[in-house]
């Protein structure tokens, strides 16, 4: 049989749990259309075929016996690499997580969401940069000056990760 359209099939008594169990098709392509819902998938898919490209260079220094990455005294090197890498793809599920969350509740609060997606693109970009250039040169066992990044994107993260809560919580 056809589908009827979910407003046809609902009381009018029933009008807001109508509004909340509609067609999900609808309703995926609604919140989809959402700015801040585009914008974390994006930079969320984005983020995962950037950073697994990552770790499979890693991988290929790693199988080819790579002195500049395997070395004796390049450890600070792998390790920041290593961080950058395993950041940038738990920093992006973050991103899609977050998307989705916005997109599966409703009617939460949107100032401290737009201040969260702010928070988390820039603690996206900056904790994988700082591990990733703190590991370009080292200086004995210690990374370079990069690596101030890595404090000031877990801040900004933890801010962020702050927010949704919040908004959860105040829902």
């Amino acid at each position: 049989s056809p589908r009827t359209p979910s407003s046809a099939r609902c009381d009018p008594s029933a009008a807001e749990l109508c509004r909340r169990w509609s067609d999900p098709l609808q309703d995926a392509a609604t919140a989809s259309s959402h700015p801040l819902v585009r914008s974390h998938l994006r930079v969320g898919w984005l983020g995962l075929a950037l950073f697994a490209a990552l770790g499979t260079a890693l991988e290929a220094l790693h199988a080819w016996k790579s002195f500049e990455y395997l070395g004796v005294g390049n450890e600070t090197r792998r390790l920041m690499w290593t961080l950058a890498h395993a950041h940038g793809i738990g920093l992006s599920l973050v991103q899609i997580a977050f998307a989705a969350t916005v997109s599966l509740v409703r009617d939460l609060p949107q100032a401290p969401l737009q201040a969260a997606s702010k928070l988390l693109h820039a603690a996206f970009a900056l904790m994988p940069a700082g591990f990733l250039l703190g590991g370009v040169v080292t200086y004995g066992g210690d990374p370079s000056l990069g690596i101030v990044l890595v404090p000031i994107g877990a801040l900004l993260l933890v801010v962020a990760l702050g927010n949704v809560s919040w908004a959860l919580l105040r829902r």
